[in-house]
C-alpha cells in the first residue's frame, strides 16, 4: 500500500455518497430516461464498474478515429465520423450515469464506485477537449491550450470543492450534463454541415445578419470559434464562480467561499484550504512557460502533450478522491509536475543567455548579472518532442501504478472484485437478517 495508508482503511467502511444535481435536464429529461430505459438493458450479473468501463471504450474509439483523420486537429473527417462522435459520447454519458443506479440494485455501492467514476471522467476530460478541437478544426495552438485549461480548472476545482465540502455539487447547468450534450449537438451539427471548416465562418453573418452601425467590425467578423471561446469563459465563471441555490435561483458564494464556510463550521481553519489550487495552477505557469519557449511543442505535437497534462490532472484529482474517500490530509503535491519544471528550467536558459547578451550589445551595463543564463540540454528540436514522449510514458506509468494501487488495495480491504461482482445480492439474504 502506497496511497492508502493502513490506518486510514477503516474509514472505507464509513462512506456515504452524497450529491446534489441542480440541473433541470437532468432530472426531468435524463434521469427519467436512464431509470425506465437504459437500467433495464444491462443484467443485474453486471458489475457497476464494468459499465462505466465500457462506456469510455466508445471515447477510446472516438479518440482513434480522431488521431487517424484529423492528427493535427485542422483538417475535415469523413462526415461518419463526427456522428460517430456524437454517439460515442452520449453512450458514454449514458453508462457513465446509470452506473450509479446500477450500484444501488445490485447493492454494490461503495468508495471503489465513486474513485472509479471520477477517475475515468478525469481522462475523459482530456480526450474530449483534443476532440472538440478537432471538429472545430481549432489546430494545435493557443487556442486548444485554452479549451484544456478551462476544461480541466473546472473538474479539478468541482473535485476540490467535493473534498472540502464532502457533497458532490452540480448547478443548474453542469459539464456532465449539459456540457456534454452540447458537445454531442455540435459533433452532430458538424458532421451535418461537412466539417469543421464551416465554424472558421463569421458567425453573424453566416446566420444571416446584417452588421449594424453601431457594431464593431471586428465583433461582427467574428468566426464561430471566436464567439465558442467567449461563451465558455462565461460558462467557466459560472461552473467555478456562480453556484446556483437549490430552492431558488439566487447567487450562492463562489466554491472558493464555500469552501471556506464549510469548514469553518466545522471548526477547522478555513483559508489554509486554498492552498489545495496551488497544484493546480503551479502545473499551469510551468505549462504555459514551456509552451511559449518551444513553440514546436504547441503546433506540431501539442496532441502528446496536452495527453501528458490530461494526466497531471487525473493524478491529482485521483490523489483528491481517495483522500476524500479515508478522510486523509489533501495531496498539495504532484511528482509528475517535476518534468515539467526541468524542462522550463532547460529551456529559459539559452532566452536568458540571448537577453543578457542582446542588452549587453545595446551597451546596458548587468555587471554579474551578464553570466545568467546556461545552455539547454534538449535544445529546441527532436530532443523536445522526445521528451515530449518520455514525459507521457512516465506519467501513464506513475498514474496507472497509482489506479492499480488503490483499486487493489480497496478491494482486498473491502472484499470485493473491480469489474465482477463477487457477492451477489440476494433478496432471500435480507429476509433472513430481518427475521
Amino acid at each position: 500500500m502506497v496511497y492508502i495508508r493502513q490506518d486510514k482503511l477503516p474509514r472505507l467502511k464509513e462512506y456515504k455518497y452524497s450529491g446534489v444535481d441542480h440541473s433541470l435536464v437532468s432530472r426531468y429529461i435524463m434521469k427519467p430516461f436512464y431509470t425506465n430505459v437504459v437500467i433495464k438493458m444491462f443484467p443485474m450479473s453486471m458489475a457497476p464498474n464494468m459499465i462505466t468501463l465500457s462506456g469510455f471504450s466508445f471515447v477510446v474509439a472516438n479518440f482513434l478515429t480522431m488521431l487517424w483523420y484529423s492528427p493535427g486537429l485542422d483538417v475535415d473527417c469523413p462526415t461518419w465520423v463526427y456522428y460517430s462522435w456524437a454517439l460515442g459520447l452520449f453512450l458514454y454519458q449514458t453508462f457513465d450515469a446509470v452506473d450509479g443506479t446500477q450500484a444501488r440494485r445490485t447493492r454494490q455501492s461503495g468508495p471503489l464506485g465513486e474513485l472509479f467514476d471520477h477517475g475515468v471522467d478525469a481522462i475523459n476530460t482530456s480526450l474530449e477537449v483534443l476532440l472538440f478541437a478537432a471538429a472545430m478544426n481549432l489546430g494545435q495552438g493557443w487556442k486548444t491550450v485554452m479549451i484544456l485549461f478551462a476544461s480541466l480548472l473546472t473538474f479539478y476545482v468541482q473535485t476540490w470543492d467535493e473534498y472540502h465540502t464532502h457533497t458532490l455539487t452540480l448547478g443548474i447547468v453542469s459539464g456532465p450534463v449539459e456540457g456534454i450534450l452540447t458537445l454531442c449537438a455540435v459533433y452532430a451539427l458538424t458532421g451535418y454541415l461537412g466539417g469543421g471548416s464551416f465554424w472558421h465562418q463569421g458567425m453573424l453573418a453566416t446566420i444571416g445578419l446584417n452588421k449594424p452601425a453601431w457594431l464593431p467590425e471586428l465583433v461582427y467578423n467574428m468566426e464561430w470559434t471566436d464567439w465558442y471561446m467567449f461563451y465558455g469563459g462565461i460558462m467557466l465563471v459560472f461552473n467555478t464562480v456562480v453556484r446556483s441555490n437549490h430552492v431558488q435561483l439566487t447567487r450562492r458564494p463562489h466554491s472558493a467561499q464555500n469552501v471556506i464556510e464549510a469548514r469553518r463550521a466545522r471548526g477547522q481553519r478555513s483559508r489554509i484550504a486554498l492552498l489545495g489550487l496551488l497544484p493546480f495552477f503551479t502545473a499551469w505557469v510551468l505549462i504555459v512557460a514551456y509552451l511559449y519557449l518551444q513553440p514546436i511543442i504547441l503546433h506540431a505535437h501539442l496532441v502528446p502533450f496536452t495527453f501528458y497534462v490530461g494526466l497531471i490532472n487525473a493524478f491529482s484529482v485521483g490523489r483528491m478522491i481517495t483522500a476524500h474517500l479515508t478522510k486523509s490530509a489533501f495531496p498539495r503535491t504532484n511528482i509528475l509536475i517535476l518534468p515539467l519544471l526541468y524542462a522550463v528550467v532547460d529551456s529559459a536558459g539559452p532566452v536568458i543567455r540571448n537577453a543578457l547578451l542582446q542588452c549587453h550589445l545595446d551597451g546596458i551595463y548587468l555587471g554579474g548579472l551578464s553570466k545568467l543564463g546556461w545552455p539547454s540540454a534538449l535544445g529546441d528540436g527532436v530532443y523536445q518532442v522526445a521528451f515530449v514522449f518520455l514525459c507521457v510514458g512516465l506519467a501513464v506509468g506513475v498514474h496507472a501504478s497509482f489506479v492499480y494501487d488503490v483499486i487493489t488495495t480497496i478491494c482486498d480491504y473491502l472484499d470485493i472484485w473491480c469489474l465482477s461482482i463477487k457477492h451477489p445480492y440476494v433478496e432471500a439474504d435480507d429476509d433472513k437478517k430481518s427475521t
